[in-house]
């Protein structure tokens, strides 16, 4: 176990879960837009670029703007404009509507979480979402390997805000100091959990953030960060 760290608290969209490209694929063919899984994904990370870049000071990640310009650079990537665009917008906001569109956790999400478990530490998730994040981690095969959900919809509040993060804490029964969070985004997850006390680390797979945060390119990765933030606590307290 990392020194210092003993729990974790994990964003879950873009984090834990992304958007189903199964699902997405066929909404593209219904409307005549021919593309593969493969390029749906390859697309769907380029278009992750518009999040970063929008998501400011202040953002909490979930602003109506923010997620126009992705989705519309997303189908710009996958081929669609125009009217055939509006069409696929219309049916991609039915079918999230119908249900969650993030269920999709990428290979071996499951068995990093496991080995965290394993590793001692006590995990969590904290998401500015809708109220429906429980049931989406559910249907991704991934809800079981934490202790708690807090979704800012249930609660009222919602990331930066130092309150949500100190919610997770709470609910893991550790300081802040104690706790690591892992998101996605600058402004949102990583201001807003070192702000709270937390440590913090990115999911960085476009390498968006690497100059000013902590980042990892995978989810897998948190295990390799966890053992050398711990050699660094460790060789501080011996230069102290």
């Amino acid at each position: 176990m990392s020194k210092g760290v003993r729990g974790i608290l994990f964003d879950a969209g873009n984090t834990l879960v992304y958007i189903d490209p199964v699902r997405m694929v066929k909404i593209f063919r219904a409307e005549g837009v021919d593309v593969d899984t493969e390029g749906f994904r390859a697309a769907e990370l380029d278009a992750r670029c518009l999040l970063h870049g929008g998501a400011g000071a202040g953002s909490r990640g979930t602003e109506p703007e923010l997620w126009l310009a992705y989705f519309v650079d997303l189908f710009k990537r996958n081929g669609a404009s125009g009217r055939t665009a509006d069409r696929i917008g219309r049916r991609v906001r039915r079918e999230h509507a119908a249900a969650h569109l993030w269920t999709h956790a990428l290979p071996g999400t499951a068995e990093v979480l496991e080995s965290l478990k394993t590793a001692g530490y006590r995990i969590g998730v904290i998401s500015n979402a809708d109220g429906r994040m429980e049931g989406a981690l559910e249907t991704a095969g991934v809800r079981g390997h934490f202790e708690f959900v807090i979704d800012s919809a249930v609660i009222g509040i919602e990331k930066p805000q130092p309150e949500i993060f100190r919610a997770g804490c709470d609910a893991l029964g550790l300081a802040a100091h104690e706790c690591l969070y892992v998101g996605d985004l600058y402004e949102v997850d990583y201001v807003g959990a070192t702000a709270a006390g937390l440590h913090a680390v990115l999911i960085d797979p476009l390498g968006f953030h690497g100059q000013r945060a902590e980042t990892v390119s995978t989810l897998s990765q948190i295990r390799e960060w966890l053992h050398d933030h711990g050699r660094r606590s460790s060789d501080a307290s011996h230069e102290a």
